[in-house]
């Protein structure tokens, strides 16, 4: 089937010379957007929230190992904890050492018992990801639970050393809760938007359920593999192999961010030669190396998979130090065991319950093109005289939407991607879904207009766009009022002034979603046709 792209919307096809397209990448990553200086103020936050947890564990006269126990527990408390609410989020901080402090003590009691150990540790991965489907929440307990484990082989912990171990984690979430909830508390003047939520499912069709078979699966090729390159560092590659298969929901993805941490590493093993063992851990200047570290993770965190795990290798490089047990061998090592967890994670999600790109890529553009529906009825109902009706949070979920979508075709837009027809036809679907948003975020504001009011030529016009939006995602059981609420405002003006932006925006979306049904309804292997 040919791609017929309306004059309106040719543009989209174009993409640029190749120069311009890397000079695009380099500013994603460099100069990212930062509405309100958010991620700055968030990193800063956290940096302070966790130089407060290890000075107050060197205060209380606890152990360099408590110490560093103590940052990481802050880290995640600070880096994982996202609940839509500050209330949500306190609550959740409170029972991080529930599900922490009994796998604390389970793994230095098992830490010299190799193979109970390793079943210890699967449980551990199995029930962690699995809790993904209580959401946010259990995302947050099940990634500290696993870390708790991890921290234990991390620094080699053992059952004598448990008491200062849990008064470490215990003051560093004191610490990090009273710069985050009193101190700092940028969560009340910026709340962040519900995540929309995923469709219901059970057994194997829950993507939490299918997800925590794949990352046992892949953690336990890890283990094998790690012990066999090393019998003391093997836990590096079940950290690779676990925090791959975070926010990722289809095997592309899991590939990709794979991929982007196995280049974040090298290139942070790169630079921990160049920084980390010259200073052999001198406490001052780790100390302040380390906090850039931080700010780094949480600042690019969003725009970059591989420079969040380029900062967090420099870090964990310069803890070595700390510890003492810093060489370039360890360091060479680190990317060996790296490449096996990658290697574990690609087999897990291979071979174990896989989802396709094309599947979970189709569910989450269909999600995002129901969410306009919504969006347009809403703004419709505005505008035909309904005060109640409010666009606004559907545009808030549209975002979240297109986020997802954009992750979830990463892998066929990735620059290596060598798919050539699916790449293109990613882009274009791309394009089309932002050309949605903005005509969607531009019908929101002229809805919020008191001035706007009802226009006769904007039935017809909700009409088409509902079609649209038919054509694409069938129509569901709720109501259909588009069209019908306009309708319903009997004497209002025919032709007023306010409702020309309104019709435009609602053209704009009409020829978009028009277009977006030759990529997205015919085989996602065929070469588009341009017309």
């Amino acid at each position: 089937m040919a791609l017929r792209i309306p004059r309106r919307l040719s543009h989209v096809r174009e993409t640029g010379p190749p120069e311009r397209r890397q000079g695009a990448v380099l500013k994603r990553v460099f100069v990212a957007p930062d509405p309100g200086r958010l991620r700055l103020r968030v990193s800063t936050r956290a940096v302070l929230g966790i130089s407060l947890a290890v000075a107050a564990a060197e205060l209380a006269g606890l152990s360099l190992t408590a110490s560093i126990t103590g940052g990481l527990a802050a880290l995640l408390a600070l880096f994982t904890v996202m609940d839509t609410t500050v209330r949500a989020q306190a609550l959740t901080t409170a029972l991080l050492p529930v599900a922490g402090f009994p796998v604390l003590a389970l793994a230095t009691t098992l830490h010299d018992r190799p193979l109970l150990r390793a079943a210890a540790w699967l449980a551990v991965v199995f029930c962690g990801a699995y809790a993904r489907r209580f959401g946010p929440r259990g995302h947050a307990l099940g990634i500290f639970a696993f870390m708790m484990f991890f921290v234990t082989q991390f620094l080699h912990a053992v059952p004598a050393e448990l008491p200062s171990l849990f008064a470490a984690v215990a003051l560093a979430l004191a610490a990090a809760s009273t710069v985050r909830f009193g101190l700092w508390c940028i969560e009340r003047r910026t709340p962040p938007p519900a995540a929309p939520a995923a469709p219901p499912a059970r057994g194997l069709a829950r993507a939490t359920t299918r997800q925590a078979f794949q990352v046992t699966a892949a953690c336990a090729v890890a283990i094998a593999g790690g012990q066999v390159v090393s019998g003391e560092r093997w836990y590096w590659a079940v950290g690779t192999a676990w925090w791959i298969f975070v926010n990722t929901a289809s095997r592309g993805e899991t590939l990709v961010r794979g991929f982007r941490r196995v280049v974040g590493t090298v290139v942070g093993i790169a630079a921990g030669l160049l920084v980390a063992v010259p200073l052999a851990g001198a406490p001052a200047p780790t100390a302040l190396l380390v906090a850039v570290c931080v700010f780094g993770i949480f600042y690019t965190a969003a725009p970059s998979y591989s420079w969040m795990m380029f900062f967090v290798t420099v870090m964990a490089g310069l803890l070595y130090g700390l510890l003492g047990v810093l060489s370039s061998g360890l360091l060479v090592l680190r990317v060996e065991e790296t490449l096996v967890g990658a290697a574990g994670a690609a087999i897990g999600v291979a071979l174990v319950l896989p989802v396709t790109t094309h599947a979970a890529t189709d569910a989450w553009i269909r999600r995002a093109v129901a969410c306009v529906h919504r969006c347009t009825g809403a703004a419709a109902r505005r505008l035909a005289g309904d005060a109640s009706a409010d666009p606004a949070p559907h545009v808030a979920e549209l975002e979240l939407l297109l986020g997802r979508v954009r992750m979830s075709l990463a892998p066929l837009t990735h620059p290596l991607s060598p798919l050539r027809a699916r790449k293109a036809r990613a882009l274009k679907v791309l394009a089309l879904l932002d050309v949605c948003a903005r005509e969607t975020k531009g019908l929101a504001a002229v809805a919020a207009d008191p001035h706007a009011s009802h226009d006769a030529r904007l039935t017809a016009a909700c009409g088409r766009v509902e079609a649209a939006v038919h054509a694409l995602v069938p129509p569901g059981p709720s109501p259909r009022p588009a069209a019908s609420a306009l309708t319903e405002a009997p004497g209002m003006p025919q032709h007023h002034p306010g409702a020309e932006a309104a019709l435009g925006h609602l053209h704009g979306l009409e020829e978009a979603l028009a277009a977006l049904a030759a990529p997205v309804r015919t085989s996602p292997r065929a070469p588009l046709v341009p017309a």
